[in-house]
């Protein structure tokens, strides 16, 4: 007695346990929101945080370009400066500027003994750049940033495209895997209560019941797998268009399946956003390389001040300007212009080799996935005729084992099979549509 109530209780606690598990998880999926993949596109280039980064990279260069302003614009500043010093030179000095000297300031004893003087000066100062050729090119070479930074965030964009694609298409895959599996299990359930109903009436052996309990519970598990699925591929969807986790995504079957041809004959195009960025790279190189030549020629510079001088504190009893354009030139720095022109040349020439690999890694990668195309397409045809067999086989053997005709392994055998064909069919339409969002990635041309 005891020991029956004790396998109640344990029947009990388990399925108050089982029905705890599964109301915690329904409500820790969240809601189920229809998406289509124009929607989720949108979404991402509205929300996603790498093409902020992307963004904000571009602003950057854009931001390094305006410092380089200084090339045209004048620099100004102003001074106050109070000083005070019993240094006979500096002293005379003082009043030179101050423009009150006199006689008595000749005398020797007050010339090598002065007492405290003071000067307070107010002065304005300009520059301004005339010629500096280096600087220009300088300038040149910020632009060209610029533009690579824009074809950055180009291609940053043309991937994330391509992601939110693969994840919206991962996502129709383990929603049509679910649907499968979820019709794979009713089928195995009215399988076992057919089964089980035989051998009450003694006309299977418990062997039969068995395996079909088999088939339910592994078909259960693949399909709690398939939902785990589902919720892993929504919570990496929302990770790229940038909403909350824990919504469930429906998808749009029909956004799927109009993907549009894909021509035969496309090529990696010279204006893909990266290859322009290598490009873009390798003329702000030149253009770096032009400016450290230039840096070697005379510079021509103007300049001025204005300054008021006066013994009292904001007095200005004198006034005096100074103006000039000076002219410069760096003979010899230690061969350090000749060794980083070869260092920049360097540098240019590996932006050469990267972007001859790029290109050839491309051609590479199309025509592997032109090749991959093809596959899935001959897949989809192949599995089409393959799920039709499987399920006239199926229904075949299902008539024969309710006439007692077939054994149940026979059947078991068949319904496995079946579902692996259904599932062989999403897969391979989702290869395809992969690989078609794949070679417009790779043949997507950005011009700015």
């Amino acid at each position: 007695m005891m020991r029956n109530a004790w396998r109640w209780f344990a029947r009990k606690s388990g399925l108050l346990l089982l029905l705890l598990l599964v109301f915690s998880r329904a409500s820790s999926q969240g809601p189920t929101v229809s998406l289509t993949i124009d929607q989720a596109i949108a979404a991402a280039l509205a929300n996603n945080r790498e093409l902020k980064l992307a963004t904000l990279d571009e602003k950057i260069a854009g931001a390094r370009y305006h410092e380089t302003e200084a090339v045209f614009l004048p620099q100004a500043g102003v001074s106050y400066t109070a000083m005070t010093t019993n240094n006979p030179l500096n002293a005379f000095g003082f009043k030179l500027q101050q423009q009150s000297i006199s006689a008595g300031d000749f005398n020797p004893d007050q010339l090598n003994h002065p007492g405290g003087t003071p000067d307070f000066m107010a002065r304005a100062d300009v520059q301004q750049p005339l010629v500096n050729m280096d600087q220009l090119f300088l300038r040149k070479s910020a632009a060209k940033e610029v533009e690579v930074y824009y074809m950055k965030g180009q291609r940053t964009k043309e991937g994330l495209v391509f992601e939110v694609c693969k994840a919206y298409l991962q996502l129709y895959l383990a929603d049509a895997s679910v649907k499968v599996l979820e019709e794979a299990k009713a089928t195995a359930g009215a399988l076992y209560r057919y089964t089980n109903d035989r051998v009450d009436q003694g006309m299977l052996s418990k062997a039969d019941a068995l395996n079909a309990k088999v088939q339910v519970t592994t078909t259960e598990s693949r399909l709690a797998e398939a939902r785990s699925q589902v919720e892993n591929t929504s919570d990496y969807l929302s990770m790229l268009i940038g909403t909350p986790y824990g919504t469930l995504y429906a998808v749009d079957s029909n956004s799927v399946q109009e993907s549009g041809p894909v021509l035969a004959d496309s090529v990696v195009p010279a204006g893909r956003a990266d290859l322009m960025a290598i490009q873009k790279a390798i003329e702000a190189s030149d253009l770096g390389i032009r400016s450290r030549k230039m840096s070697a020629l005379p510079r021509l510079n103007a300049f001025g001040s204005y300054q008021l001088n006066d013994s009292r504190m904001f007095g200005f009893g004198s006034n005096a300007y100074l103006a000039g354009m000076q002219l410069s030139w760096d003979i010899f720095k230690g061969n350090s212009i000749r060794n980083k022109i070869s260092t920049q040349t360097l540098e240019r020439n590996k932006l050469v080799e990267e972007l001859s690999l790029r290109k050839d890694q491309s051609n590479l990668e199309l025509n592997k996935a032109r090749r991959q195309l093809a596959d899935a397409g001959f897949r989809i045809r192949q599995q089409h005729s393959s799920v039709a067999s499987a399920a006239e086989s199926f229904r075949i053997l299902q008539d024969r084992y309710e006439q007692g005709l077939a054994g149940s392994t026979d059947v078991l055998l068949a319904q496995t099979q079946l579902s692996q064909q259904r599932l062989a069919l999403e897969q391979a339409i989702f290869d395809h549509q992969v690989t078609i969002a794949y070679i417009r990635f790779l043949t997507t041309t950005s011009e700015k």
